[in-house]
């Protein structure tokens, strides 16, 4: 199904994960889905592994099929356009139409630092035009609460996210944040822009200092002084670490559902113990 049409009945409650490093067994990621699927997430996404090609789309695309044949739940392949032609994309999306897959995430993706390799797609709007004027998919696209870290101001950035829904995106998945109050400014900012396609809240439990650190150098998210104080007090233990930055996702989660957040997409890092421990605490309250 599409998965657009889920929020018609209730507050979403999606996962991501990721396929496996090229040097680890695939089977690990099984595992993982095979653990989130006892908490019955409405869908799941499976992100397209760092160095593209050919093995890259394999891997998403033998996940995100296993996902809705084998362990029969929604799934959403992620398909970046960064170096893409017009040829390679269209012979992935034949792919994913022959396998069944009906809900693709449409992304720009991260520019290497050497710099962009030639492609036929400059932004995630051009690659979801094309595949709206050829195919019948379900299109998400990314979106962010604080900006994203190349755009000129916030007002720019609800401009591109506005080409988005118009060239044919249908629902969008929100960049982690740690701050609730981005997200509710952001989301007056759509309204205003006239983009009312369902909104999800992306969440994610950072575990981790390393985690921590890469999601501000790559992402930009601003750490409020709660979230600071709460990493620091407890950096140099790991699981008390891990159960702070659990309490501080579901009390993220708990005030977006209160909100009327059309959904929460948690960013589990193939960790179903946090995600348990996060469903266990609000799933009564979707």
């Amino acid at each position: 199904m599409k998965t657009c049409d889920l929020f018609k009945k209730k507050t979403v409650l999606s996962f991501e994960v990721f396929p496996p490093k090229r040097t680890d067994a695939v089977d690990t990621v099984y595992s993982t889905v095979a653990a989130l699927k006892e908490l019955t997430p409405d869908f799941i996404s499976v992100t397209y592994g760092a160095g593209g090609g050919r093995a890259t789309c394999d891997a998403t695309l033998s996940i995100a099929s296993a996902i809705k044949y084998e362990y029969g739940i929604e799934s959403v392949a992620h398909l970046p356009c960064i170096g893409l032609t017009k040829e390679e994309a269209t012979n992935q999306l034949e792919r994913f139409k022959a396998a069944g897959i009906e809900n693709i995430l449409a992304l720009r993706g991260d520019i290497p630092e050497v710099g962009a390799p030639s492609g036929d797609f400059a932004h995630a709007s051009d690659l979801i035009s094309f595949i709206r004027e050829r195919y019948d998919f379900n299109l998400i696209a990314a979106c962010y609460p604080e900006g994203h870290n190349e755009s000129e101001s916030v007002l720019a950035d609800i401009h591109n996210l506005k080409i988005k829904t118009d060239a044919g995106a249908t629902q969008l998945i929100s960049q982690l944040f740690f701050d609730n109050d981005y997200f509710y400014r952001f989301l007056e900012r759509c309204r205003l822009a006239n983009i009312d396609v369902p909104i999800e809240a992306g969440i994610m439990p950072v575990a981790n200092k390393k985690q921590i650190e890469r999601m501000v150098t790559l992402c930009g998210v601003t750490l409020p002084k709660k979230f600071v104080a709460t990493m620091t007090r407890y950096e140099d233990n790991p699981e008390a670490l891990r159960d702070a930055a659990i309490a501080y996702a579901v009390d993220q989660i708990v005030d977006l559902i209160a909100q009327g957040v059309d959904g929460i997409h948690l960013y589990t890092m193939n960790n179903p113990y946090i995600a348990r421990r996060i469903h266990e605490a609000v799933y009564r309250l979707l």
